[in-house]
């Protein structure tokens, strides 16, 4: 047993580290204090973890022999696991990091279903605490295998949906297959019956089936499903973590696991509202799928423009709104975009950025990319704010985004992304937008506003664009003096 100090000194460290996981969670919400959030929260997991050395003084006796090597082995787990993600994070471009929170949140889960395994197989005789657990296990393997799945797509290893004919049915078998196996682990678990075949070798098939699930789910799923996507197993994987929190009697660990799961699940609502779905259709119907549509007649060409005339343009508008998209975060161009909002800036050109909630691979990616470059937080301005504004703007300039400002959204029933909210940057006098090429976007739809009459498209790499763009505005300074 824990002696009372060692045991105090648990409750206290719980207690801390459930406030700085809080209060950096509220930290987070605003791009000002997130960094200090994360920091918070870092602190928190720290403290938490050091804690849980603390459980070492209530081993039993037969254990006490291997308590030495299980404590290095902890502390080797966390210094490699510590070092690597490091390292990885430190080098993690912003364009990758769609592909790296994948992973943490498989790595999340995969420890969530790991435990669950471990609890399982040391034997359980408390019902609650055994639902918990296999819920847990459940829960966690999905987020696992789906997460890895997620990652190959975002890393472009996975280059194409796999769908197949009665794939819902398929999925859906395995899934009660899962549950019917789980069922009976508790069944047998609680009334002592002997098992059809050896507990540990039903214990494995369950989560071999429960992997198996994570995979059939997140393999028919397309690109522009992915924000929401990884929101999804974010919230799985904070709902895995709290569970098994419960199984071990671990209130940091519980608390730790609701607020993930409870933000990633509100993070979903927002993502499926600002796509136009419903979470219960994402999840139980047809999940991620697209159905083939056929587009509306479009009118009118597409006109390109040279980049210092458009550079020009700007450097003569009373206001311009920017709406960045993943082109320009692959581009690696937010450097050079500020420069150039600086540059009208100081000809007295009214400046603001327009971030769509899904701009990019991952929710807030943008205002990430925009934070990195040194852009005031009141330039950002978000889609229920800005909208209004479009109609008087004299210039909307469009980098790299697509489908966030297709205005088929708003006018083609028949379009995939009708009803999904977007940002009006048509609706703008003059609307430049800047592309590689006359790709469409995730949804496979061509962009309607690209042929408008008010629409020029610049083409060629963000970067280089906007570079030329600023040579043309500061050319006009230097003919000036």
């Amino acid at each position: 047993m824990l002696t009372i100090l060692p045991q105090l000194a648990i409750v206290i460290a719980d207690l801390a580290a459930a406030f700085l996981f809080l209060f950096g969670l509220k930290r987070m919400s605003s791009p000002v204090t997130a960094p200090s959030g994360i920091a918070y929260a870092g602190i928190g997991m720290i403290v938490a973890v050091a804690a849980s050395f603390l459980y070492a003084l209530s081993v039993e006796t037969e254990a006490e022999p291997y308590l030495l090597v299980n404590a290095a082995l902890a502390v080797a787990a966390l210094a490699v696991g510590g070092g690597l993600a490091w390292r990885s994070g430190k080098k993690a471009g912003l364009t990758a990091m769609p592909q790296m929170v994948a992973l943490l949140n498989g790595a999340g889960g995969g420890a969530a279903a790991a435990i669950a395994a471990i609890v399982l197989l040391g034997g359980i005789t408390d019902t609650a605490v055994l639902v918990v657990t296999l819920a847990g296990a459940l829960i966690g393997s999905i987020s696992f295998s789906g997460s890895l799945i997620a990652w190959g797509k975002l890393d472009r290893l996975i280059k194409h949906p796999l769908r197949f004919k009665g794939q819902q049915i398929v999925n859906g078998l395995a899934f009660l297959a899962t549950l019917a196996v789980g069922g009976y682990i508790g069944f047998i678990t609680l009334s002592s019956n002997v098992p059809m075949l050896a507990m540990p070798l039903l214990i494995a098939i369950f989560f071999g089936l429960s992997l198996l699930f994570g995979i059939l789910m997140t393999l028919p799923i397309g690109g522009a499903d992915m924000p929401v996507v990884i929101s999804v197993y974010n919230a799985f994987t904070g709902l895995a973590v709290g569970l098994e929190g419960y199984s071990l009697q671990n209130p940091a660990l519980m608390i730790a696991g609701m607020v993930v799961g409870a933000a990633g699940l509100m993070l979903t609502l927002l993502m499926a509202k600002a796509m136009n779905r419903s979470v219960s259709k994402i999840l139980f119907t047809n999940f991620g799928a697209t159905k083939a549509h056929k587009q509306s007649k479009i009118e009118g060409e597409l006109k390109p423009a040279a980049a210092g005339d458009a550079g020009i343009f700007m450097r003569y508008a009373k206001e311009v709104i920017i709406v960045p998209g993943y082109g320009l975060a692959a581009a690696q161009g937010q450097q050079k975009l500020y420069e150039l909002v600086k540059l009208l800036q100081a000809a007295d050109v009214t400046v603001k950025f327009a971030i769509h909630p899904v701009a990019g691979r991952m929710p807030g990616q943008m205002d990430v990319l925009l934070a990195e470059a040194g852009v005031p937080y009141d330039l950002i301005f978000q889609l229920e704010d800005i909208n209004p504004e479009f109609e008087t703007a004299a210039v909307a300039l469009v980098i790299g985004a697509n489908d966030v400002v297709n205005p088929a959204a708003r006018t083609d029933k028949s379009s995939p992304i009708w009803g999904m909210p977007i940002l009006d940057a048509d609706k703008a006098k003059q609307v430049y937008v800047i592309k590689r090429g006359e790709g469409k976007g995730y949804a496979g739809i061509v962009n309607a506003l690209f042929y408008k009459d008010n629409c020029n498209m610049v083409y060629g790499d963000a970067a280089d664009v906007l570079t030329q763009m600023i040579e043309a505005v500061r050319g006009l300074g230097k003919a000036a003096a």
